[in-house]
């Protein structure tokens, strides 16, 4: 298998998507969070007739109008590239795939593009109160549009509410609802978007100080930390929350990624969890062996917490790279290679019904019942994918299979920062909000505070990034996991394509990046006054 693969072709698709995605991702969460933020401002305004409150929230407005514009091109182009560059997912999954995507552009676009132009537009074109559920209903609307494409996110980290057709080789959605309220798609929404209002908090928290270390716009800054503050606070505790169920998601469909984000070599019971460490470098072979991997840790001082975090009980045993790899029996933990042979197996009998030219005859009947057997479902279908790295030769095959261990340093570097700096938001607006209650914002001696909030804006990006990166590197080789990795989907082209389009792409969205924080330090700059 491996030696018709195209390696350069697969790394550059990835890379290309990854350009697409981590661009994208720069301007989606402050849409997600701003809205929300705009939506409580305006309804201050509304229920106290302050003028000053309406001054706030079209400020506001304006910065979130801008990042929106820029925001829709990105995630257009990386629609598209389902098509262009993963083709052969498209097809293997593009009936499940494709409805949310269709949902989220039918219901979710619709109802968002419509009522932003109200919300921009309709100030004294319309009642105050339904300009109030038309800013809330884009709030809504943009959260929706986030809610359809990471249940598609989640369908592939967790595939469910599906029959997989062997006459069109292709999986059919069989139950949607499945798809939709699925473990993975629930605690997928529910971490991202409330990521994204940390975000967003911290966007209006550094902005605002910003104009109080100039000593400008007091009373806009002042009053949209306290509501960012508030919000950020609130948020922080649900994203810690939501982490955690995600946590537990993970440890029963992706162990791997659990594994790979604790530096997990070995499991155990009463497993501990990292605060922090220090890797050292490691050679495929020594994934597998019990030897010293850390030069430094840090462990929670807990005993067994994350055994709690995965499995809701400290005494249970979380499977680490070794145990999933080579297997462990004692808790009924298949081996790679075991889930190999069967997914081979699975390739193999679609590979004969496939060949089967009479479609009337008993063996073609007798082969298509098969798909809907129990046992061959949940024994050999269920790893499909896994029948790419079979070999006949075992020291090839676990070659193959060593290879597809994901990149344990980036993903545990990404998640204990990500993790690390979720927590230091916590504090900084605990930190405001107490302040800004004391009227002590302004005092000298918590200028660093000022500048901190500054700071946080790119670090809530940073964090933001993170959290994406162990979700989908943490769980490569698998674009769908367990049933069909990243060599088999990718588009059969050349590569100088998608190389030149890689470029062309990277030059585009960093001059759309260049234009936004230019437009926005210009408006930012500006202040206000504009939006009287």
């Amino acid at each position: 298998m491996f030696e018709h693969v195209d390696f350069s072709l697969v790394n550059w698709s990835r890379a290309q998507f990854a350009l697409t995605a981590i661009y994208h991702w720069l301007f989606v969460p402050l849409t997600l969070g701003l809205s929300f933020i705009i939506a409580f401002m305006e309804s201050i305004y509304i229920k106290t007739g302050n003028e000053e409150w309406k001054r706030i929230t079209k400020f506001w407005m304006t910065l979130f109008g801008i990042n929106f514009a820029i925001g829709v091109a990105t995630g257009i182009i990386l629609e598209f590239e389902f098509g262009t560059n993963w083709s052969n997912y498209s097809w293997f999954v593009g009936d499940i795939f494709g409805a949310p995507l269709a949902i989220e552009g039918i219901m979710a676009f619709f109802m968002e593009s419509t009522f932003i132009a109200i919300m921009f537009f309709g100030w004294n074109k319309v009642s105050k109160k339904f300009h109030l559920l038309s800013t809330w209903l884009t709030a809504v609307g943009a959260n929706l549009s986030a809610l359809w494409i990471l249940v598609a996110n989640g369908w592939m980290q967790n595939p469910v509410g599906m029959w997989f057709n062997p006459e069109m080789a292709r999986n059919e959605m069989v139950n949607f609802w499945e798809v939709l309220f699925s473990p993975s798609a629930i605690s997928k929404f529910t971490h991202t978007t409330s990521s994204g209002f940390v975000l967003a908090s911290l966007f209006v928290v550094g902005v605002s100080s910003w104009y109080l270390l100039k000593k400008r716009e007091i009373v806009l800054a002042k009053k949209s930390i306290l509501i960012a503050s508030v919000f950020g606070i609130i948020s922080s505790v649900y994203l810690i929350t939501t982490g955690d169920y995600s946590a537990k998601t993970l440890s029963k469909t992706q162990p791997m990624k659990i594994a790979a984000a604790e530096g997990l070599y070995v499991g155990s019971e009463k497993a501990p969890l990292l605060a922090f460490g220090i890797l050292t470098k490691t050679t495929d072979d020594e994934i597998l062996t019990d030897s010293k991997k850390f030069i430094l840790r840090i462990e929670v001082p807990f005993e067994g917490f994350l055994s709690f975090m995965a499995n809701g009980h400290s005494n249970s045993f979380v499977p680490g790279i070794k145990d999933l790899v080579e297997g462990n029996p004692k808790y009924n933990i298949l081996s790679y290679y075991e889930k190999a042979e069967r997914g081979y197996f699975a390739q193999q009998v679609l590979k004969e019904f496939k060949d089967i030219k009479d479609k009337e005859s008993p063996e073609y009947k007798s082969m298509l019942a098969r798909f809907s057997d129990k046992d061959f479902l949940e024994n050999y279908l269920k790893y499909f994918g896994y029948g790419t790295f079979y070999d006949k030769d075992e020291v090839r095959m676990k070659m193959k299979i060593l290879k597809i261990i994901p990149n344990i340093p980036l993903t545990f570097y990404a998640f204990h920062l990500m993790v690390m700096l979720g927590f230091l938001f916590l504090l900084i607006f605990s930190l405001f909000l107490y302040l800004i209650l004391k009227d002590k914002i302004e005092n000298k001696g918590w200028r660093w505070l000022l500048r901190l909030g500054i700071l946080s804006i790119p670090l809530a990006y940073i964090a933001s990034e993170s959290g994406w990166i162990v979700a989908e590197v943490g769980r490569q080789p698998w674009v769908v996991q367990d049933m069909m990795t990243t060599l088999t989907a990718v588009t059969k082209i050349n590569s100088s394509s998608v190389k030149i389009t890689f470029f062309l792409f990277a030059c585009t969205f960093t001059i759309l990046l260049i234009a936004e924080i230019r437009i926005l330090a210009k408006q930012i700059s500006k202040g206000a006054t504009e939006s009287k």
